[in-house]
């Protein structure tokens, strides 16, 4: 154990994304932090080889990007330098929202767009460079041990064509995505976890990396992202395209019910019946491209640990082992570095006790808090797709959000406050702002008089 660290060692159950942001906070209160990997990864490696959605269009809110620079200092201009753009929300997005493109106005919401590729090796460089950390790789975990008291002390482990061992551990954390067995692990130990939620997305992803010109070419566009959004029922195809690295596009076409094409004819002929233009402009001037992917599992699925009574002490679970979010609102890479920070906050403050105990079951409680706002933005618009048994709550923040952008479209301040939400670095709550849920109500009641 390292003289200014607390706690012996943290294990880490996959070294993917939410893997690598934990391990960064781990190894500041740990003498070792172990990253179990069962792909065989180093510090080259970027898209995680076990996540498919890792090729496609992904979304660092604005609060995701505070945190990561938090915990990584420099990482923005590092990517920036890679030639990841860094802009304003307002100003860089072409944003057709269903009642028409938003205000291409300052909201003072700063973001980034990278590829997950891109992001995930460096950040596996900057973590495998501690020396607190160790990599095992190849590696696969089949189980937990605990103690005599029912406390978490290890997993058990093991390699293609080797005898299984154990590893031990002060702490562990499940990272290891939605195919995380945990539910089962614990169900083996005699632990009762409640039924997994699962909300239907029906939406399918087809995405490639294409070339884009560089900066100050006269033909270059005013944008680095260039949005359509789904909205039920009526907005059932849409598409995101993101200025990346290596002045490249990525280009994620969306279709709810409707599977984007993976041939160039198709997937272009698709963008084109988009109402964004944007995206069959850039997609129909590409000269180079690379390998087409799709992608159809991104139901909402959580795991509900924050709800199980009998919690063992020194076992924690995160990321897309809790909670997996349809892709399209962007929110899985920012709510892990969430749960990171969060971690953070409560090992800062056990430091002086050294006391470990009771610290996972508070966690998961707080992790289950954490994921309610994000979990519900992301639920009720997906339960619009079904006619059938829509919810009171979804129906009515359907209402009030498509009422919402009547007024954002026209008003440059009600459109940097809807920036500020969707970024998760302001509450829903300013939403509903007495002068904000003026204007929607105003504008509701014009229209209804409109139409009568």
């Amino acid at each position: 154990m390292a003289a200014d660290r607390p706690w012996g060692k943290a294990l880490v159950i996959g070294g993917s994304y939410a893997g690598l942001v934990t391990a960064r906070v781990l190894a500041d209160h740990f003498g070792e932090v172990v990253l179990v990997e069962r792909d065989a990864v180093d510090e080259d490696t970027g898209v995680h080889p076990g996540a498919p959605q890792g090729y496609h269009a992904h979304a660092l809110l604005a609060k995701g990007g505070e945190i990561l620079e938090r915990l990584f200092p420099g990482l923005r201009e590092e990517l920036r330098d890679a030639g990841a753009p860094v802009f304003d929300y307002g100003e860089g997005i072409d944003f057709l929202l269903p009642v028409g493109f938003a205000p291409r106005k300052r909201t003072g919401v700063r973001i980034q767009t990278f590829t997950r590729d891109e992001l995930e090796r460096r950040l596996r460089r900057k973590v495998l460079a501690r020396p607190e950390v160790t990599l095992m790789a190849s590696t696969r975990c089949t189980g937990l041990t605990q103690d005599a008291s029912g406390r978490v002390v290890g997993v058990t482990c093991r390699r293609q064509g080797e005898e299984p061992f154990e590893v031990t551990a002060d702490l562990v954390v499940d990272a290891s995505g939605r195919s995380s067995v945990l539910g089962d692990w614990l169900g083996a130990l005699g632990v009762a976890v409640p039924p997994k939620r699962t909300v239907k997305a029906k939406i399918t992803y087809t995405s490639m990396n294409f070339d884009r010109l560089e900066e100050g070419h006269p033909s270059h566009p005013d944008f680095y992202i260039a949005y359509q959004m789904p909205f039920a029922p009526h907005v059932p195809r849409a598409g995101v395209l993101l200025a990346v690295e290596r002045n490249r596009w990525t280009c994620s076409l969306v279709g709810f019910q409707d599977q984007p094409p993976t041939d160039d004819k198709g997937y272009l002929a698709f963008a084109e019946s988009l109402d964004n233009p944007r995206l069959a402009q850039q997609i129909g001037r590409r000269t180079v491209q690379e390998p087409t992917h799709r992608y159809t599992n991104v139901d909402n699925q959580w795991r509900p640990y924050h709800a199980v009574r009998h919690w063992p002490d020194r076992l924690i679970a995160v990321g897309d082992a809790v909670c997996v979010f349809n892709p399209v609102y962007g929110q899985g890479l920012t709510v892990a570095a969430m749960e990171a920070e969060l971690l953070q906050g409560m090992l800062a403050r056990r430091r002086s006790s050294g006391q470990l105990d009771g610290l996972a079951g508070e966690f998961q409680k707080k992790v289950g808090r954490l994921l309610l706002g994000p979990w519900t933005l992301s639920t009720n618009s997906d339960l619009m797709w079904n006619p059938d048994g829509q919810p009171l709550a979804a129906r009515f923040a359907h209402w009030y959000n498509l009422r919402l952008f009547r007024v954002a479209v026209k008003d440059a301040a009600v459109w940097a406050r809807f920036a500020r939400v969707v970024n998760m670095v302001a509450s829903p709550a300013v939403l509903f702002h007495p002068a904000v849920a003026l204007k929607v109500l105003t504008s509701a009641a014009s229209t209804r008089a409109t139409r009568n």
